[in-house]
């Protein structure tokens, strides 16, 4: 299991415990718990603390999760001593701005008041990053800074890794080509037309359509992006038999028709998917806010090393430990090549959620508010998120529970508790329910 971390009475760092000591301290009444996530004991008397040993911080950044490991250096050996995975929400931020973008570009159409577009008077200043990259960095800096203020940490180890997206692409690319790159010269519609020899690359001419237009394989609404590989040349026929489906889908259906034209689409279909490249967006993710995690980092005013991804993956195979996002934290930089993993130990899982939202109006799928404006964020002391204890004296859901609260205005509050999952519509006047912690945008899970 992870240590417990340690606060003596002026809540000043010491250093992590084993959990059966915590235990023992709880029990006694020499100490209190002072956060549940990640679980921190504070101290109410002065104790013969131990001597602070050297605790590292160690980082792996990645797109959608990031490793964080707390290792200690002893005499004896380098042992981790708290570990977690955080799981980022860059999908979701990117979703809530594309949801906004077409709500707001409806409204332009309607006979309503109109909204013009800013277009000429947006700047982006040096080092401008989007918010879905932006939440990535932010949460990266919210766990340092967390640890900071409950472990004495001395330093901090962080894995920064460079993705070259034309070697990804293609590996033997070298000398000139390398540098011109593929679209070099020519257009892209020019060179789709160019690469398919200006007929469909579905039916080949076969349904004698004569309009040819550009084709996401992989649907910009299912986040396909706009590379040069996951565009082709297709007739408008194929275009809007294909639509907005997942192209296996759309696979499916073609291999079910006994039609000519759709058999030759299906053909060339399952050629097309054998050359469609993965997406570099998690590289892209990873390589655009490097900068920007180490500069954050170095502000907190501990000495801080950047260590390549290729040592890490040499330690770690070295060792023999499975891969892991908090595995890699742990085994980051020259200190990494000898460390102890505790048998059986969990991570903590956190999930970044946000912290509310300022959209006054739920919005229906044409851009109509279909709920009433927010009025009240916290309800009899409660808001969204908090982590509280329930004792219900009777009814269906007689008992205590630990879970996380969502409120209503009326006093009709939902928990959803870790085991037993939602439970819905609970009275706060008929029964108890006690702050455990408030919400901090995140949720834990072992």
């Amino acid at each position: 299991m992870n240590r417990v971390l340690v606060l003596n009475s002026n809540k000043q760092p010491l250093m992590p415990t084993r959990p059966a000591r915590a235990r023992r301290l709880l029990s006694s009444g020499r100490a209190a718990v002072y956060r549940r996530h990640p679980f921190t004991i504070i101290l109410k008397e002065a104790l013969d603390a131990p001597k602070i040993q050297p605790i590292e911080l160690k980082l792996d950044p990645g797109s959608k999760t990031t490793g964080l490991a707390l290792v200690g250096h002893f005499e004896r050996d380098s042992e981790v001593l708290w570990a977690a995975n955080l799981s980022h929400r860059g999908q979701a931020v990117k979703a809530n701005l594309d949801s906004r973008r077409s709500l707001r570009r409806g409204r332009r159409t309607r006979k309503t008041r109109y909204r013009a577009p800013r277009f000429r008077n947006r700047t982006r200043p040096a080092g401008w990053l989007p918010p879905s990259l932006l939440s990535r960095v932010a949460n990266v800096k919210t766990w340092a800074r967390r640890l900071l203020s409950s472990t004495p940490l001395l330093s901090i180890a962080v894995e920064t890794v460079r993705f070259d997206t034309q070697l990804l692409q293609n590996p033997d690319i070298d000398g000139v080509e390398y540098q011109q790159g593929t679209l070099f010269g020519t257009e892209l519609r020019e060179y789709l037309l160019y690469r398919h020899h200006h007929t469909c690359a579905y039916c080949v001419g076969l349904s004698k359509d004569p309009i040819l237009e550009r084709e996401h394989v992989v649907p910009t609404s299912k986040g396909g992006t706009n590379r040069v590989s996951n565009q082709v040349i297709a007739c408008q026929s194929c275009n809007q038999a294909k639509g907005g489906q997942w192209p296996k889908e759309w696979l499916a259906e073609l291999q079910q028709s006994k039609s000519k034209l759709n058999q030759t689409r299906a053909r060339n279909l399952e050629k097309i998917l054998e050359g469609v490249r993965p997406t570099l967006k998690d590289a892209a993710a990873v390589n655009a806010p490097r900068y920007r995690i180490g500069d954050d980092l170095k502000a907190l005013g501990l000495p801080t090393t950047f260590w390549s991804g290729g040592q890490t993956k040499l330690n770690r195979s070295t060792q023999g430990y499975p891969k892991d996002h908090w595995i890699d934290a742990a085994c980051v930089g020259e200190s990494g090549s000898d460390v102890l993993i505790p048998e059986r130990m969990e991570p903590l899982q956190i999930l970044a959620q946000g912290r509310g939202s300022r959209q006054m109006c739920r919005m229906d799928r044409f851009g109509f508010p279909r709920t009433k404006p927010k009025r009240k964020k916290r309800v009899q002391g409660f808001q969204t998120g908090d982590l509280v204890r329930l004792d219900q004296p009777s009814g269906k859901y007689a008992g205590i529970h630990f879970g996380v609260v969502a409120v209503r205005e009326r006093g009709d509050f939902d928990i959803k508790t870790f085991i037993q999952g939602r439970k819905q519509k609970i009275t706060a006047r008929c029964a108890r329910f006690t702050l455990l912690q408030r919400s901090d945008g995140y949720a834990y899970a072992y």
